[in-house]
């Protein structure tokens, strides 16, 4: 090698070190940045007052039958990697619409997940401020999050397969969890489902990506096996303090338990599927490597399996036959908007993406999450409410007036370093 590409391959080395110790140094940033006042202590006028749920009635500008009374108040505990995001475009419609008071982050787009949630964590919290939407990602903390909600707020949250949660949460996160860097092959997923004690650590940084997320989402231990009396206690307990679990898998029919418990209209409920993948960045599975995903996530699929039952209880109370038509309804309501305001009429690579706006958060060194192009023809009536439903979540908290230093600056980081490796890749090869 002559002196001057031994130059630049050592250029290109020390650059690269400095970007990776950046990139550590912001990764432990993010997830230990806690805000000032964790221990404060518990007292009775941390509470929200209860007749906040008569004044923000005063904001609601749509009309519903005399039997029904729109909610306003609600807690939704957003899971991971669940189609949560699309659930979460749909609440910040309705608040931004009916102006409710949201309880935001500040810096960053969760609740410093993923520490538990305390209220001192959300943006200019005071001992008894009180709002009407909690929506963020958190990890949960319901005796935390009461303080800030009205005693009429009504508990949702979704899950989703734990299968296929938990390969959809392999493929996005491991390149944030140290100890899947040293697994080999070109299918990292395969080779950990293989062996996943050699390549897990309960204690190693990000660890809970890779076992039991819904169960580390709700604030329990989720290296629990499955058998463990614990965990059949925890759904138990996790039970009482939701009204309504939403299933990913029949995202539809979820839809519209949510549009009636909440007494919503078919309007507020429409939607268009945000942070979906590219179908080339799914890993098949075998029924082999199912079963075993599904024993490594036993404590999830108990979760599940024990919501599951109650959600179709509750389609069956609601009326099958009933179900089926308001379904139908609200998929023909999607496609009328879907031609309204998507050019090409579905979801485009995010290379693809003419309008930032619309541009979706990518995973480290990928682009692998969709996005949409808004037709430029769209009529000036329609037009607000597709850039609305349009929006991902970063830029759409930023419309709402949400710092988002730490999440910007991470992603600017991060995508800095992914480059750097490219350029160095280019380079050598």
């Amino acid at each position: 090698m002559s002196d001057i590409k031994r130059k630049k391959c050592s250029h290109v080395i020390r650059r690269l070190i400095l970007w990776v110790l950046l990139a550590n140094i912001m990764l432990v940033l993010y997830s230990l940045t806690s805000p000032t006042g964790a221990n404060r202590r518990e007292s009775e006028e941390d509470s929200c007052p209860l007749q906040m749920a008569k004044l923000t009635k005063r904001n609601m500008t749509q009309s519903q039958p005399e039997k029904c009374s729109p909610k306003v108040n609600i807690m939704f505990m957003k899971t991971h990697k669940t189609a949560s995001s699309t659930i979460l475009n749909i609440l910040f419609r309705f608040g931004e619409k009916h102006r409710l008071k949201f309880a935001f982050p500040d810096g960053r787009n969760d609740f410093f997940y993923p520490s538990p949630f305390l209220c001192s964590q959300v943006r200019d919290y005071r001992p008894g401020d009180c709002f009407n939407i909690v929506c963020n990602h958190m990890r949960f903390n319901h005796q935390e999050v009461a303080k800030l909600l009205p005693a009429d707020a009504v508990y949702i949250t979704i899950l989703r397969d734990p299968v296929d949660l938990f390969e959809s949460s392999f493929n996005y996160y491991h390149k944030a969890v140290p100890l899947t860097w040293r697994i080999n092959g070109d299918n990292k997923l395969v080779e950990f489902l293989h062996d996943p004690q050699t390549y897990y650590s309960p204690d190693a940084f990000n660890s809970f990506y890779l076992r039991n997320l819904l169960f580390f989402d709700f604030g329990f231990e989720n290296n629990l096996e499955a058998e463990d009396p614990q965990v059949i206690r925890n759904i138990h307990h996790i039970s009482r303090h939701l009204d309504l679990v939403l299933i990913a898998e029949y995202f539809e029919e979820s839809l519209i338990l949510l549009k009636d418990k909440l007494c919503w209209t078919m309007e507020d409920i429409v939607y268009f599927k945000l942070n979906t993948r590219k179908s080339s960045s799914v890993s098949k599975l075998s029924p082999e490597l199912r079963a075993k995903a599904l024993k490594w996530n036993g404590a999830d699929w108990k979760l599940y399996q024990h919501f599951n039952a109650t959600f179709w209880a509750k389609v069956e109370a609601f009326g099958t036959e009933r179900m089926k038509q308001e379904v139908k309804q609200l998929r023909r309501r999607n496609a009328e908007m879907k031609y309204i305001c998507i050019e090409g009429g579905g979801a485009v690579e995010a290379q693809k993406i003419q309008d930032r706006r619309f541009l979706p958060w990518q995973p480290f060194g990928e682009s692998s999450i969709l996005g949409y192009n808004m037709k430029k023809d769209v009529e000036p009536k329609f037009r607000t409410i597709c850039e609305k439903m349009l929006t991902p979540e970063i830029q759409y908290l930023s419309e709402l007036g949400v710092s988002l230093w730490l999440t910007r600056l991470w992603g600017w980081l991060k995508d800095s370093v992914y480059h750097t490796v490219t350029w160095m890749n280019s380079f050598i090869t």
